[in-house]
């Protein structure tokens, strides 16, 4: 699915939030290459699960094509600075809830750009009939679980010793969800 441009100017720096789109592929792969050496935040540590350029455009046209799918960029002087993306599932059973995920080069944080990316994620899923929106946080990401409870996502379970990091200590994840009735 798409949403129309937003644009944004704060702390000094302009940028606009839009639908992705198949020309974007080569940047998104090498952008999520970055975004996962600079952070263990992210599930993958840099270079798993990599997804090349044709991956990549196969993914944007699945996700514009697919009415419970969104996936945004966000852009810095026609350079892409992160991402989001809303996958959500044909099952019956599930077809009312998406999965939220989002990536912003560290060079960016503090301009409200994954906020920004996470508020059109929830106006297109409340205006699109999606009810939930569910996603995981590590649980050492406080900022991130700070912004996902003032967008109205609760702490619905933790994921014990659910993943390793650098320092081979095991950490949690936290699952949250957003329920719009």
């Amino acid at each position: 699915m798409r949403i129309d441009e937003q644009h944004y100017s704060i702390k000094g720096l302009t940028y606009t939030i839009r639908s992705a789109n198949e020309k974007d592929a080569n940047e998104l792969s090498a952008i999520r290459l970055q975004i996962d050496s600079e952070t263990e935040n992210m599930d993958r540590e840099q270079g798993e699960a990599y997804i090349d350029v044709p991956g990549f455009e196969q993914l944007i046209k699945t996700d514009t094509e697919n009415m419970k799918n969104l996936f945004l960029v966000a852009v810095v002087h026609n350079r892409i600075v992160g991402f989001s993306r809303c996958e959500g599932t044909t099952l019956k059973r599930f077809a009312h809830k998406v999965e939220f995920g989002v990536c912003v080069l560290k060079e960016y944080w503090g301009h409200a750009i994954g906020k920004n990316l996470l508020r059109n994620s929830i106006f297109w899923a409340d205006s699109n009939g999606i009810k939930k929106i569910t996603l995981n946080v590590l649980e050492t990401n406080e900022k991130a679980i700070g912004l996902y409870q003032k967008l109205g996502f609760e702490i619905e379970g933790i994921l014990k010793n659910d993943r390793v990091l650098s320092d081979g200590t095991y950490y949690n994840t936290i699952v949250m969800g957003r329920f719009k009735g």
